[in-house]
């Protein structure tokens, strides 16, 4: 599964979510973690509808949305979002 993390310089949450999202990869280090700076991939944050920043999108195997977090996530949060994507 994929977590794409969208963030921008300006964000005081995509701290905390970057906290999370390390404590989730320690925890299931199959989660592969793409983090795209808003400003850097203008079109691709388009084309994903972000509207905020940070939003955290987990995808499956196969690339299909299973949950997005618009806002700063949870631990439990994204374990349970992964669990969904297995």
């Amino acid at each position: 599964m994929r977590l794409d993390f969208y963030s921008s310089a300006f964000c005081g949450s995509c701290s905390a979510t970057r906290a999370v999202l390390a404590r989730v990869s320690e925890l299931v280090p199959a989660a592969r973690i793409v983090e795209r700076d808003v400003a850097r991939f203008p079109d691709e944050a388009e084309a994903e509808r972000i509207r905020s920043t940070p939003t955290v999108i987990v995808r499956d195997d196969s690339g299909a949305e299973v949950f997005r977090a618009e806002g700063a996530p949870t631990v439990p949060q994204v374990l349970a979002a992964i669990a969904l994507a297995v």
